[in-house]
């Protein structure tokens, strides 16, 4: 539907009325400039009158300029933006055991850091809706990106992920943490933390069930997702195994759910079990967006008077 950014401006259509009546008549005594004889014929019909034909086109060209000038414009049809009203922050391990290349991608041998950033970038351009932040952990834990909805930026953010960044030690309580003080300031009706972890606690001050229990009081979910073939007690050798009591009783205390991941299959099926506990919004807010019309009738102004110029040459 057309509509005008400034209609108020369509009121000086009407200026040129009260401008023929209002405005002086210059007196023959007045006049400073002669002009010739055929120009005066161009411009009168013979018997003095003047010729209707460049005056239409001089308001023509008026109206035409307080058209454009009034800001013609069309709304376009927007798709409305999701909003979930969720804020949702992965937090994910990049100790030194990360680099164990015990998994398989698209039929190929790849590390465990690789099948992570492969899926964890698929998993996160898909929470269109949800405000998407990204921690990273080994001996310490840093914000990597901060809750944004430019899900395609944090993707990129865990493309890019690398081993050492952040020490070679597996410090989830800071991760967690940090998570969480990050979740702190949010208005949003609901909190998760997604984290992943291939090893056991043991860099850090807290606990990592300190960290949930805190959780729990804030009100934020923990999905905990154990990652590696072989978990703590199950063999006599421990090296590189994953802590999975530890992370289960996270999810449990925070009201969270605990995933197995063995395969990249498993880490797969993990990401859809994500999605579907913690849905993504299908509408939203819609955002207003206008294709301006401005420049047609400012172009037919100047085209009209260019005319109107060459006639009178």
């Amino acid at each position: 539907m057309l509509e005008f950014a400034q209609p108020w401006l369509l009121l000086l259509l009407a200026l040129p009325v009260p401008v023929w009546f209002l405005a002086p008549v210059l007196g023959a005594g007045g006049a400073v400039l002669v002009v010739p004889e055929g120009v005066s014929r161009q411009m009168t019909d013979g018997r003095g009158s003047v010729r209707r034909l460049p005056l239409i086109g001089a308001a023509l060209i008026w109206g035409l300029l307080v058209v454009a000038l009034a800001g013609p414009r069309v709304l376009l049809p927007q798709q409305a933006l999701p909003m979930s009203g969720r804020d949702l922050i992965l937090a994910l391990d990049l100790s030194g055991s990360m680099v164990r290349d015990d998994f398989v991608l698209d039929g190929e041998q790849v590390t465990r850091l690789e099948a992570v950033k492969a899926v964890g970038a698929a998993f996160a351009r898909e929470r269109a809706g949800d405000r998407v932040g990204l921690v990273v952990f080994g001996s310490d834990a840093y914000v990597a990106a901060a809750p944004s909805f430019d899900t395609d930026a944090i993707a990129e953010s865990i493309s890019g992920l690398a081993i050492g960044i952040s020490g070679r030690a597996t410090n989830i309580s800071d991760a967690v943490g940090i998570a969480l003080k990050r979740l702190a300031g949010s208005d949003a009706a609901t909190q998760v933390i997604i984290l992943l972890s291939d090893g056991t606690n043991n860099a850090g001050a807290a606990t990592p069930r300190d960290v949930a229990v805190l959780a729990s009081r804030m009100g934020v979910r923990i999905h905990t997702i154990a990652l590696g073939p072989v978990a703590l007690g199950e063999s006599a050798n421990s090296r590189g195994a994953v802590d999975v009591a530890t992370l289960q009783a996270m999810a449990d205390l925070s009201g969270g759910a605990m995933f197995r991941v063995r395969t990249t299959a498993d880490l797969r099926m993990a990401a859809e079990s994500l999605n579907a506990l913690e849905p993504t919004a299908r509408a939203g807010l819609s955002a207003q967006a206008y294709s301006d019309l401005w420049i047609w009738p400012a172009a037919l102004a100047g085209v009209l008077s260019l005319g109107l110029g060459l006639r009178h040459e």
